[in-house]
């Protein structure tokens, strides 16, 4: 079974910047679409960004275009979201997940494999 491993989380303050890296603890991503969907305190999870197995198709949530980036290195088998200009309310627990596709809709629904997530806290 597929398990994946976030890492890059952390305590930053408005405005700063934080990349995210996801890899799999035992088979490759190569074939595999991956999103990252965050869970804030209190609040349902959320679709942030994905990215197709080839990387030729991304999607974003409306909240982080223009500040985040997902992005891909199949040889390292390592995905990667790069956010920028981050806001107290990007603060959350972010998660790695594995579908076959990268639907525009970014449904967390749809992801079959999940990572442990890592806190990502936006504080001065």
């Amino acid at each position: 079974q597929l398990q994946l491993g976030e890492s890059g989380g952390g305590l930053v303050q408005p405005g700063g910047s934080l990349r995210l890296s996801c890899t799999p603890s035992v088979f490759t991503l190569n074939y595999y679409a991956l999103g990252w969907i965050r869970q804030a305190p209190g609040r349902e999870r959320e679709g942030v960004s994905c990215i197709s197995s080839d990387a030729g198709s991304t999607h974003y949530t409306d909240t982080v275009k223009g500040r985040f980036t997902i992005s891909r290195d199949n040889a390292k088998n390592t995905v990667y979201l790069q956010m920028n200009s981050l806001k107290p309310e990007d603060t959350a627990v972010y998660y790695c997940a594995a579908d076959l596709v990268c639907r525009s809709d970014i449904d967390e629904n749809e992801y079959d494999y999940w990572g442990q997530g890592t806190q990502v806290t936006v504080s001065s």
